[in-house]
Formats: C-alpha cells, sequence, structure tokens
C-alpha cells in the first residue's frame, strides 16, 4: 500500500538541502568521511544504583578518529513527552555516510550527513513518544524507514526518499526488518493468528512477495534481503553442547526454496546478529564479543552463502563504559 502526502515537496527541499545532496547525485561523496558504528556512555545513579545512558553519542570512524554527535538526544521519552533512562533511537547507513537520530531539546527526527548539518524532518513523521520508534536507514542513507511499535495503536510505517521526498505506507500489522541490499524493499514480518510467521519483501515502487516460511526461518538469529528483492540470507546459531558452528542458509520467498546452507567458521557462540547486502549481491555480517565491563570487539566479515566461507574485512573495539552502541547498517 503506498500513499503520498503534501508533505513531500517540504521533505525533498529540506532533507536534500539540509544534507547536502543533489536528487541527481545523491552520493557523489567520494572521500567524504564514514562512521562504523556510534555508542553512548553509561552513567550510575549513586542512590539508586541504576545506570542510565548519558554524555553525547560518539561516532567511531573508519579512519580510527572519533566524532561527537552534539545533535542528538541521549534518552528517549514517553507519551507525555517525559524522559525515559534508555537510549534515544539512532541508526547509521550501511555505507556509514548518513546518520538518523532523535534531536536534543525537543526529540525531533533528523538526518544528517557525517561531517554535514542535520536538518529536521517534518512534523508528519513525529510520533508523540519515541519510546516505540525504530529508525533504518538504506545502506546509502537515500532513504529513511521510520517503524512505529507502539501496540496496540500501532501506525504504519513510513519510508521516505530523499531525493523525490516520496513517501510510501507500509502495513501497520508489520514489524519492519529494514532495507534489502540496494534499498528498493523492505524486509518485514507478521505474526498471525495461527501462530504462524509470514516474512514480506515490499517493493517500493509497488507490489510485494509474501510467504509463509519454515521454522528454521522463522527462528533465525537475523536475515537480510538481498538486492533482487527476493533472497533472504538466513543465519541460525551453533549449539554451544554439541560444538556445532552457526549456518548460513538462502531462502527464496518468490518459490519458498530453502538451500542446504554451510556451515560457517565460526565458534558456536560467535552467531552473527546482524546481516546485510550491498546492492552489488555482497554478503556480511557481524559478530560482536560485549560482555559487560570489557570493551565490545565487533568483527565484520564478507560471508559466501553457498559455501560458508568467511573473510574478516574490519575489527574494532568499543569503551567498556558504554552503555548501548549500533554498527552502520543496523
Amino acid at each position: 500500500m503506498r500513499q503520498t502526502s503534501a508533505t513531500a515537496a517540504l521533505l525533498a527541499t529540506a532533507v536534500i538541502g539540509g544534507l547536502g545532496l543533489t536528487p541527481t547525485a545523491a552520493h557523489a561523496q567520494a572521500g567524504a568521511p564514514a562512521a562504523r558504528a556510534a555508542w553512548i556512555k553509561s552513567c550510575i545513579d549513586k542512590k539508586s544504583d541504576v545506570t542510565y545512558p548519558c554524555g553525547h553519542w560518539q561516532l567511531i570512524m573508519r579512519d580510527g578518529s572519533r566524532v561527537t554527535v552534539r545533535g542528538a538526544a541521549n534518552t528517549m521519552i514517553d507519551g507525555d513527552g517525559d524522559e525515559i533512562d534508555d537510549t534515544s533511537t539512532f541508526a547509521i547507513s550501511a555505507d556509514g555516510r548518513v546518520l538518523a537520530y532523535e534531536r536534543a531539546g525537543d526529540h525531533r527526527l533528523v538526518v544528517q550527513r557525517v561531517g554535514g548539518p542535520a536538518k529536521v524532518l517534518p512534523t508528519s513523521f513525529q510520533p508523540r513518544r519515541t519510546e516505540n520508534l525504530s529508525l533504518y536507514l538504506s545502506p546509502k542513507g537515500d532513504r529513511v524507514l521510520i517503524d512505529y511499535t507502539d501496540d496496540p495503536a500501532r501506525l504504519p510505517a513510513k519510508v521516505v526518499t530523499v531525493a523525490t521526498g516520496k513517501i510510501t505506507t507500509l502495513p501497520a500489522a508489520d514489524t519492519m526488518l529494514g532495507f534489502s541490499g540496494d534499498g528498493d524493499e523492505v524486509l518485514a514480518t507478521r505474526y498471525l493468528s495461527d501462530n504462524t510467521m509470514r516474512l514480506s519483501a515490499y517493493r517500493l515502487d509497488g507490489g510485494s512477495i509474501k510467504r509463509t516460511p519454515p521454522q528454521v526461518v522463522a527462528n533465525t538469529l537475523t536475515t537480510a534481503l538481498s538486492p533482487d528483492g527476493r533472497t533472504v540470507a538466513v543465519f541460525t546459531a551453533g549449539n554451544t553442547d554439541k560444538k556445532t558452528p552457526p549456518r548460513v542458509r538462502l531462502y527464496d520467498l518468490a518459490n519458498g526454496e530453502l538451500s542446504a546452507g554451510a556451515d560457517l567458521p565460526l565458534k558456536a557462540g560467535d552467531a552473527p546478529y546482524l546481516a546485510s547486502w550491498d546492492a552489488g549481491g555482497r554478503l556480511t555480517a557481524v559478530v560482536q564479543n560485549a560482555e559487560e565491563g570489557h570493551p565490545a570487539v565487533v568483527r565484520v566479515l564478507t560471508v559466501d552463502p553457498e559455501t560458508g566461507g568467511t573473510t574478516q574485512t574490519d575489527k574494532y573495539t568499543i569503551s567498556k563504559s558504554r552503555y548501548a552502541f549500533i554498527v552502520a547498517g543496523e
């Protein structure tokens, strides 16, 4: 289901201008700074001994530098506008060049190219509360997905195409999982009354593919929709008792075929928690070790879904004083 809005023209002008992008070359950003991840510090209330997010969001850049996002809120708000001691919504595009977050002070949703000015989105996208809000950016940050998850008064998700200001509305009953590798589709799930789960790929130019997948897909750790809009990479957990490794499989939404799968060269407890495809069809998975009181270690792997072969393309750490962190593409 699609819906256009009078805010489209406003959004196109406001967001594109604020990002310093043009409709014809929205991401001609050679040499622009790129972020690996973002994290926020943890503080402790001495009276209650409760931890809470504090300070500013910090970007870990691919060149090893650190950037402070001073305009981003560190906590979210409830329906009365009161602060909640949990982290605000924050997203980084998979290419690391565009951010989306809640603005400090008023919690308005903004989009910002890394190193550029932030621009607020129109109020039509602004929920009363941000405690039940998820933001996703397409791999290049040229589209923003806003998912409102406040059941039962749930609003439909909306996708904004930055270059044109086009707005696509997706079913409120679905839970959004993120964009496909080229950003032209959105993967979503819906739990049905018969206790099954339906998996859907919504094309942003209209139409969709829907299917009830087998349990191995429904119970997966993480999924990723390829640029073809139908192939879903499925990562399943290993078994620490049996010492079996995590596995990767491919599921075809169009015909229901599920590949035999392949073991990943990882320990049983090191299953990927995030996966994505790029526009060229390369599959990436993220593995983390985030033991409390120790620096988090994040590894980025390219994965061959047919053989299970992996190549580590990046590895970095995040401060042990973190309250929370997110990685590019999350």
